[in-house]
């Protein structure tokens, strides 16, 4: 039986990292937690200009095979001090519904801030009915004006959601950064294994701000086939009809066929899917095209590689607080394995094959 069969949540990183602020373009701290966790496992380390982090598990003349995922979260940059002391902000990847009242941590020294609107005994019905954007929220640190406030908080300082990791109703969790501490967790536990392959794990940068980090994974890695490890879009909620439902928590890791940037070539998506039926693994089809992942830019940069995914269905995903299962996680780990275990990459990549 494989040893993460027997794997249990705590055993992991990912209590811990999804605690880590970490969002894009401030990377640093789930960065070196990340290396320091990877070191004993890996011949080699290294970091690009961009920041993203490889780990290389090393056998020469074998199938390279690179597994990504991204060490960023969604989150805020600091764009203005008001003369009232009010901050205004620049978001990444958050939607604005979930802001009011929500507490932040600003900056290196973690300042604490609260997102404020109008309240709810001053609002008409339009203002009611309608969602407040972005541009007319404001974060409150306490400050009685500009010069108050700079005391405490700078222009381009990063402020991160607070929440806190913790268990959730039966058998699941939630924490903020599941998209996507969840990958790295995937990518800490494979690393423990041995495959007949030449290995990268790669920890990307700045994914929440346009996929920026990715491009430069092609050019260090030069894979013949990229995995990538994502949370992705649970709405298995009560109104939505069945074919809404893009995943659904608790029905198994899902694979991608195609999003926005990525169409999987039969031969990989039937491999992967062959690998959780082989092995007995719950599985579920990622069944909405819209968004992207690192794969978009990486399977198509030099002479292009074959790409796939498997993804964490996460409920209230690029909020606040997301909430996953983890028999989901734990079979996203044995479907990987099962895959890179049982699965001739050599025959995949061929062109006649994909």
């Amino acid at each position: 039986m494989s040893r993460l069969n027997e794997l249990k949540l705590y055993d992991t990183a990912l209590p811990e990292l999804s605690n880590i602020r970490g969002v894009s373009g401030d990377e640093g701290a789930v960065r070196k937690r990340i290396k320091e966790l990877a070191s004993p496992f890996c011949s080699e380390i290294f970091t690009d200009t961009m920041g993203n982090l490889y780990a290389h598990k090393k056998k020469e003349g074998r199938p390279r095979v690179a597994l990504t995922a991204h060490m960023d979260e969604v989150g805020f940059l600091v764009t203005k001090i008001r003369d009232d002391g009010e901050i205004e902000y620049a978001p990444a990847g958050v939607d604005c519904r979930v802001m009011p009242g929500r507490r932040l941590a600003i900056g290196k020294d973690k300042v604490m801030g609260v997102v404020g609107t109008k309240p709810i005994h001053l609002q008409s019905d339009e203002d009611f009915e309608a969602s407040v954007p972005h541009k007319r929220l404001t974060i409150d640190v306490g400050a009685k004006d500009r010069a108050d406030a700079e005391k405490y908080v700078h222009i381009g300082d990063y402020a991160c959601f607070t929440t806190e990791f913790s268990e959730f109703g039966e058998g699941l969790f939630s924490g903020k950064a599941l998209d996507d501490r969840v990958g790295c967790t995937v990518l800490l536990e494979l690393m423990k294994e041995e495959y007949d392959l030449d290995m990268y794990f790669c920890f990307t940068v700045q994914e929440e701000a346009g996929i920026r980090g990715a491009n430069l994974v092609a050019d260090h890695v030069k894979p013949d086939l990229v995995l990538n490890f994502e949370g992705t879009t649970a709405n298995d909620m009560p109104d939505l009809k069945g074919h809404e439902v893009v995943t659904e928590v608790g029905k198994g890791p899902a694979i991608t066929f195609m999003d926005r940037t990525t169409v999987v070539r039969p031969g990989l998506f039937d491999a992967l899917r062959g690998a959780a039926k082989n092995a007995g693994i719950p599985y579920q089809l990622r069944r909405g095209t819209n968004g992207a992942t690192d794969i978009g830019r990486i399977h198509t940069d030099l002479g292009g590689c074959l790409a796939g995914g498997i993804s964490l269905p996460c409920r209230y995903i690029h909020s606040a607080l997301g909430v996953a299962s983890w028999e989901d996680l734990k079979n996203m780990m044995l479907l990987a394995d099962a895959f890179l275990k049982n699965t001739d990459i050599n025959e995949v990549t061929k062109f006649e094959n994909r």
